[in-house]
C-alpha cells in the first residue's frame, strides 16, 4: 500500500457514467458519492482534486486506461475480477451506487478479496488484438457460408463441397439463377474476409518471429500452430503465473464442474472460465490430435483410450480431456523451452 493513503474510492463503471464512491480507510465513514463521466477528461479533474487514495474498479472495457490515468495520477489502482465480483454482490437490488460503495468497502477491508487482475503490456495487448480480430473474422465467415449453404439447399441445389477458406473461389459462378443477385454480394465479402484473414495471418506469424522466440517450441507438438501458440503465451503472459503446470487446465476453464450433496456427486460440463479464444484453440488443436489420419503420439494415444470407453459423450470428453492436457504441456514446454517428444513413453 502506498504512504499517505486514508481513503478507499469504489468505482462502478458505466460506459456512459461511472458511480462513485469514497469511504475512510480508518474508520469505514463514507466521505463522497456521486458519478462521473466516463470520458479521460472528467476523471482526471475529478481524481486529481482528491488526495492520494485506493481506487478499486472491475476489469473490463474502460479499466485498462483508467487505470494508467489513475496511476498517472497518483492513485493505488486495485482491478478487480469481474467473476468474483459477481459472486460477492449478487443479490436482488442490484444498484450502480450500491456497487460502488461494495467495491470500496471490500476493497478497504482486504484488496485481495477482489482477486485483482494485471494487465498485460501494451506490445502484447496490440499482438493479442491481431488474433482476436482474426477470430472474428473467421467466425463471421462461418456465419456466411452456413448461410448461403442453406439457401441454396432451400432451392434443391447444393454448393460444391470444400474447405472453408476455398468456398468464395470454389462456388464462383456455382449460385443458382434464382439466388445470383442476393448471394453474389456475399459471395464477395466472403473472398474479401479470407483475404483479411490471410493478412492477418502472415502478420501474426511475423510478430511471433520477431517478439516471441518462446513460441516456437510450443509449436512442436502437432496439431499446435503458431496461431495457437502465441495465443497462450500472449493470454497468460508469464509462466510464473502458475505453481504447477496442471493448474493451467482450470484455469482456462476445461476441468468439470461439480454439484456435490451428500451421497450424490454429479459431474457437470466444464466450467468455461478463463479466456474463451484461447479454450476453443486448445479445443480445435486436440480435434487434430484425435483425427485418423493424424501422427501418432503419446496425446492421441491417451485421447483414444478415453474415447473408446464407448457412451454418447465419450468422444466429446476426449476432446475436452486432450485439450486440458495441451494446455498443462504448453505450460510445461514454455518453461523449459524444450521440444515436443511426440513418443516420450515408447522411448522411456
Amino acid at each position: 500500500m502506498r504512504d499517505g493513503i486514508t481513503a478507499v474510492v469504489g468505482v462502478d463503471v458505466g460506459d456512459d457514467w461511472s458511480h462513485i464512491c469514497a469511504v475512510d480507510l480508518a474508520t469505514g465513514e463514507v466521505l463522497v458519492e456521486g458519478r462521473v463521466r466516463t470520458r479521460r477528461e472528467a476523471l482526471r479533474a475529478r481524481f486529481a482534486a482528491m488526495p492520494a487514495a485506493r481506487v478499486a474498479l472491475e476489469v473490463g472495457t474502460h479499466s485498462r486506461w483508467m487505470q494508467a490515468l489513475l496511476l498517472s495520477l497518483g492513485h493505488e489502482v486495485v482491478v478487480a475480477d469481474a467473476r468474483k465480483l459477481r459472486m460477492i454482490f449478487q443479490g436482488t437490488n442490484k444498484q450502480d451506487r450500491l456497487d460502488a460503495w461494495s467495491l470500496a468497502k471490500v476493497a478497504r477491508l482486504d484488496p485481495q478479496l477482489l482477486y485483482p487482475v494485471r494487465h498485460r503490456g501494451v506490445q502484447a495487448q496490440s499482438d493479442l488484438s491481431l488474433i482476436r480480430a482474426r477470430d472474428q473474422l473467421v467466425r463471421t465467415r462461418v456465419k456466411l457460408v452456413t448461410m448461403m449453404r442453406s439457401m441454396v439447399k432451400a432451392t434443391g441445389e447444393r454448393l460444391p463441397a470444400c474447405a472453408t477458406e476455398r468456398f468464395a473461389e470454389r462456388t464462383r459462378g456455382e449460385l443458382p439463377d434464382c439466388l445470383r443477385d442476393s448471394l453474389e454480394p456475399v459471395r464477395a465479402v466472403v473472398a474479401e474476409i479470407s483475404a483479411s484473414i490471410t493478412r492477418l495471418d502472415q502478420r501474426i506469424e511475423a510478430a511471433a518471429r520477431s517478439r516471441y522466440p518462446q513460441v516456437w517450441p510450443l509449436t512442436t507438438v502437432r496439431g499446435v500452430a503458431v496461431l495457437t501458440a502465441m495465443a497462450y503465451i500472449l493470454v497468460l503472459e508469464d509462466p510464473a503465473r502458475f505453481a504447477r503446470s496442471r493448474d493451467v487446465g482450470p484455469a482456462l476453464g476445461l476441468v468439470p464442474r461439480r454439484d456435490q450433496s451428500g451421497q450424490t456427486d454429479r459431474q457437470l460440463g466444464i466450467t468455461r472460465t478463463g479466456d474463451g479464444l484461447l479454450r476453443r484453440l486448445l479445443v480445435e488443436c486436440a480435434q487434430h490430435i484425435l483425427r485418423d489420419c493424424s501422427a501418432d503420439s503419446d496425446l492421441k494415444r491417451w485421447g483414444m483410450a478415453i474415447a473408446a470407453r464407448g457412451g454418447g459423450k465419450a468422444k466429446r470428453r476426449a476432446v475436452v480431456a486432450v485439450a486440458r492436457k495441451v494446455a498443462v504441456l504448453l505450460h510445461r514446454l514454455w518453461v523449459t523451452q524444450e521440444d515436443y517428444v511426440p513418443l516420450r513413453n515408447d522411448a522411456a
